[in-house]
């Protein structure tokens, strides 16, 4: 004698789905959103800081400049000019 729809082949396979995807939803509900800042991302964070250094000496020169006291150092832009040119 032949016994046929032994085990689990004998669920409805309807509901057999619709377990997987409960099992599935309440997997993807109790997974939380975490977030990690690289290294190189602080690295940019102490950048702004120095842009707002930056800003600060650009309009210290911008009233040099308007107020007619900025002096031009040749001797120091020939020196730079060369640096930057030599050290590649």
């Amino acid at each position: 004698m032949k016994i046929n729809n032994l085990g689990a082949s004998g669920i409805n396979p309807y509901q057999r789905q619709m377990n997987k995807f409960d099992a599935t939803n309440k997997a993807a509900h109790q997974a939380t959103d975490k977030i990690e800042i690289s290294s190189a991302a602080k690295e940019m964070q102490h950048v702004s800081q120095i842009s707002a250094q930056r800003q600060a000496r650009v309009e210290e020169l911008k009233n040099q400049v308007q107020s007619g006291s900025y002096e031009v150092k040749p001797a120091d832009i020939a020196g730079s000019m060369i640096d930057f040119f030599t050290n590649k």
